[in-house]
């Protein structure tokens, strides 16, 4: 039995794309064959490994969210206004995330790079809105990608990668 098509509104990295889809079509398959962005990865295919995040935002003045484009079904997200991974970087280049990942030698073969670089973006628009004390950051950064998988195990490296650019960041961390 296929899906029945629905109409879909979705505002992916300030560009707003309106499709005819079937409503059980993933999100990741969306942003790649409807939108051609192919930054978000599919890798477990049942929202384990992470590598898929993507930020959602369900109302304008609601806070971004970490959503699995693996498993969340297109048809549920109408009206909602995305980030991936192709929306991080500026005109001018990469984010000073995503230029810390690449000092720090974060990441060996990439894949898993796009949701550990979302989590992270959604915890540092946390802690803009709630900054927390140095000693807690540690916990923090595990709370946010600790269950992102690195099948390369590179995790000291984006976690250190991570520390440094919020301890770098004004207003992230109270004093």
């Amino acid at each position: 039995m296929s899906s029945p098509l629905v109409n879909v509104t979705l505002t992916v990295n300030g560009k707003t794309y309106t499709r005819k889809v079937p409503a059980s079509l993933p999100l990741v398959d969306f942003l790649h064959e409807e939108i051609s962005l192919t930054g978000t990865k599919f890798g477990c295919g049942i929202g384990v490994c992470r590598a898929c995040t993507v930020a959602a935002c369900r109302t304008p003045q609601a806070h971004a969210v970490p959503t699995l484009a693996c498993s969340t079904p297109v048809g549920e997200l109408n009206g909602q206004t995305l980030t991936t991974v192709e929306g991080l970087a500026g005109p001018s280049g990469p984010n000073p995330l995503q230029q810390a990942f690449l000092d720090e030698f974060a990441f060996q073969c990439g894949y898993c790079t796009p949701g550990f670089l979302m989590a992270t973006t959604l915890l540092m628009e946390r802690l803009r809105a709630r900054p927390i004390p140095v000693d807690q950051l540690d916990t923090a950064i595990q709370d946010a990608c600790g269950s992102h998988i690195c099948r390369c195990t590179g995790y000291a490296r984006y976690y250190a990668a991570i520390r440094k650019v919020i301890l770098g960041t004004p207003g992230l961390i109270s004093r």
